[in-house]
């Protein structure tokens, strides 16, 4: 397995980090969030004018044919900034289901609106008692003629107060626990019966609560077959995993350079404190964690292309029990050797470790993923 970026993949590293150091202190990312949405409209305008919002998409469809290396360098890039920016539910996720479900009409519409930075996208798919399972859906779609008529809540959407576009979820056939029976549909924020109740996550992003009452929506716009949405939500969602672990790679390595920067620099005893052999051995354990997450995350990005599903599954799990161990042991290492200057809102510690928190619990946790992992084993021994 080859981790050598190619040219073209270096220049990109190169724009994008570049964009970042040029545009997103953590200044400019206060003031970012006081913006009416939330986040910076004209950064928004720079992703697309770089490419960065066509990135993974076909060529076909105005996209630039990228994989999931090439959103793994914008999404690592993203992390060290904090970006505020809804990249991660417009590109990764909703993107994500255009891809690998919707027909080729629905694609030739919606994509290049996406790629050119003229739309914004939300997915709900959490709802309160679905925890982590992805196939735990109860909101309800009924057939209506040659439509559908959908009732029912979701949790935690990021973006989902902004988004001119939402994809939810929502149960056509079966159980609320069964993966079959659950269908993909496409709504518009402005949809007659649909609300949001929009709040700030714990990491500064925003989020909402959708509620649906007799939302109707047409045939035209139900993202595959009705009744076949999760194995296409399943495989979205391991390129998720593996954009996310990138993300938190690259809050690592900003929380590890600033605490080995403030190891050289802060005096206590008369002497640099980052001259006690203790504290070295911290900043050491640091970087393992360090590089043990960029190597779980670079494998998780070369597998998501992967033809066998539960060596997809089993490699993107793994990468988030790295990821979701990782978070806690830098966050830890980096709030208690930068003392309580760390926890305050000034600081940029404090900031990171909030964000990697988060992403721990994205689309499931270490202790989710690892489960997952001997459910995986198991079923492969039989």
């Amino acid at each position: 397995m080859n981790f050598d970026l190619t040219e073209e993949q270096r220049l990109l590293k190169n724009s994008v980090e570049r964009l970042m150091l040029d545009k997103y202190s953590l200044a400019d990312r206060s003031g970012y969030q006081t913006q009416g949405a939330g986040y910076s409209e004209s950064m928004w305008s720079s992703y697309a004018e770089l490419g960065l919002l066509a990135l993974p998409f076909p060529e076909e469809y105005g996209g630039f044919g990228g994989g999931a290396v090439e959103t793994m360098i914008v999404m690592e890039a993203f992390g060290g900034s904090l970006v505020l920016e809804p990249y991660f539910p417009t590109v990764v996720l909703a993107g994500g289901l255009l891809r690998h479900g919707a027909s080729d009409a629905q694609k030739a519409e919606l994509i290049p609106a996406i790629a050119q930075g003229e739309t914004s996208y939300a997915f709900g798919y959490l709802e309160s008692q679905s925890r982590y399972d992805l196939f735990n859906v109860e909101t309800e779609a009924k057939r209506d003629g040659n439509g559908w008529i959908l009732n029912g809540m979701k949790g935690l959407v990021l973006h989902g107060d902004r988004a001119r576009k939402i994809i939810v979820t929502a149960r056509t056939a079966g159980g609320p626990r069964q993966e079959d029976g659950i269908g993909l549909f496409l709504l518009d924020a402005n949809a007659e019966g649909l609300s949001r109740r929009s709040y700030p996550t714990h990491s500064g992003l925003r989020a909402a609560d959708i509620t649906l009452k007799d939302v109707r929506v047409d045939a035209t716009n139900v993202i595959g077959d009705p009744a076949g949405g999760y194995p296409i939500m399943t495989r979205v969602a391991g390129e998720a995993i593996a954009a996310l672990c990138a993300e938190a790679v690259g809050a690592f390595g900003k929380m590890q350079a600033i605490t080995l920067d403030y190891l050289k620099t802060r005096e206590q005893f008369g002497k640099k404190i980052g001259s006690f052999q203790v504290l070295q051995h911290r900043a050491v354990d640091m970087l393992v964690e360090l590089e043990q997450s960029r190597s779980m995350a670079m494998y998780a990005a070369m597998m998501v292309g992967e033809s066998d599903a539960t060596e997809r599954k089993r490699a993107t799990a793994a990468a988030k029990v790295q990821i979701g161990r990782s978070a806690k042991a830098i966050g830890h290492a980096a709030i208690q050797l930068h003392g309580g200057i760390a926890m305050t809102m000034d600081y940029s510690i404090g900031h990171y470790f909030r964000h990697v928190t988060m992403l721990d619990t994205l689309l499931g946790d270490a202790d989710y993923h690892l489960m997952r992992l001997a459910e995986l084993r198991a079923t492969s021994r039989q």
